[in-house]
Formats: structure tokens, sequence, C-alpha cells
């Protein structure tokens, strides 16, 4: 089980939303390549990266940050990064510049054929963001909820290739109200591709709870807030996984 540790870049620094909105931020590093570096010396196994700006203007807008991070750690754990990617020129030039895997999502909802073509340009590396409310999916930084049912749409996108779905609970990002194990293990079930949990992961009874379940395809948990503000110790959260893996 890896906890991926999240950085979210808006205007070039390292901050948090809650619940998506972008005047909810705190800002918690000026110097993202320094706090790839701090996750990773800590015991990270993979980075979590989101261009926030980039998300809400549709296009790359956090590249030197994440040029910073790639040159910090960039070959020594994997790199996802999602947020404002529309286009295959975007992931091309992502991928050249040292990220492993693009995370795309409200335009695999919204442009199906862009990601089907993503997947065959960029077979391995591309990863389906879903964020879901009751288990319909949110679109558009979480600002609208289409009538798409998430286990029907992440079956039709693990058949054009993706390699991974990261799930986020929306009502329970950054709120440090634990993790919703239930929905989650019903998406890893239903699916053969695995799935990385999102959103709500607050202390090491939730990082117990994940790994209890891993074996039914939860590969990983991505959390932010908890382990930016002393919630998680992140590195005993990340030794806890591997004891328990071990088992």
């Amino acid at each position: 089980m890896l906890i991926i540790p999240a950085i979210d870049l808006k205007d070039g620094h390292c901050v948090r939303l809650k619940q998506g909105l972008m005047e909810e931020s705190t800002v918690f590093s000026e110097d993202p390549g320094a706090m790839a570096r701090h996750w990773v010396d800590n015991g990270g196994k993979r980075l979590h990266l989101v261009d926030l700006n980039g998300a809400f203007a549709g296009k790359p807008k956090n590249e030197a940050a994440i040029k910073s991070i790639v040159h910090a750690v960039g070959g020594e754990v994997p790199i996802q990064l999602g947020g404002g990617i529309r286009d295959l020129e975007t992931i091309e030039r992502y991928l050249d510049n040292g990220i492993d895997y693009v995370i795309i999502g409200t335009a695999a909802v919204k442009n199906p054929g862009f990601l089907h073509e993503a997947c065959d340009a960029f077979p391995g590396q591309i990863i389906v963001g879903l964020d879901a409310k009751e288990g319909k999916v949110a679109v558009n930084g979480w600002s609208k909820l289409t009538g798409h049912d998430v286990i029907d749409l992440a079956k039709k996108f693990e058949g054009y290739g993706v390699s991974s779905i990261v799930y986020t609970d929306i009502g329970r990002d950054g709120m440090l109200t634990g993790v919703n194990i239930e929905a989650t293990v019903a998406l890893a079930q239903a699916l053969t591709i695995p799935v990385i949990a999102s959103g709500g992961v607050t202390n090491l009874e939730d990082v117990r709870k994940l790994c209890a379940v891993a074996s039914e395809g939860i590969i990983g948990t991505i959390t932010g807030r908890a382990i930016y503000e002393g919630a998680l110790d992140f590195a005993e959260a990340q030794q806890l996984a591997d004891e328990l893996s071990a088992r």
C-alpha cells in the first residue's frame, strides 16, 4: 500500500484547498522541489502533483514548479500529475520532461475520444481521476455533478486501456473525516485495473482500514491536508503500510 503525498500547486507554491475551493487555500511551502525532497526522504514511494491553476484554466500553469520537483526527485520515485491536461501535446511534453503518469480528469468525462487517443499514444502512462459524490461523477473542479455512475464510467475507461483510477470522494477531501472505504472497495471490485484512493485519510486507523482491503485492488492512497497539518505522521504511515503489506 502506497501512501502518496499530494503536492497541490497554485501560483508556484504548495497549497491545500478545502473541498476544491481556490479561495479556500493554505500555502504550506514556497519551494515545491524541497517539499518533494522532504516526502521522498521520509519514505515516499510515489508523488501526486496537481496543477490547480491548470485545472481551472484548462491548460498548464505551474510548469516551472513541476520541473523543480522532477529535478529534485525525478527518477527516484514515480511522479503522477493532473490538472489542465486537455491535449496529446501537453501529455507528451510532461512525459518527456520526466513525469511518469499523467492523470486525466474532467477531459476524460467530457471528451472520451481524447482519453482513448491518449491511452493509445502513451500506453501504461494514463491514469483517470474520477471525483464523485454519492456515486455520481463530478467535473470542472468539482463544481458540476454529472449523471454518470462512477463504476460504469470506470469500466468504460478500463476498456480504453487506462493504467489505474484515482478515486476521490469529494464529500471528504480535505475535511479530515476518514476514507470512504465502502465506495472505494466497490469500485476496485468492479475493475481489474488498480484503484488509488483519495480524500479523507486522517490517521493511522485509516491506513489500517485501507491495508485491510488492499487485496481488492487498492494499491495506494493520496494524502494531503493530514500530513501537512500534522494530523498524520507521513513516515509512520508509510512504515505501517509496509509492515501490514508484508504480513
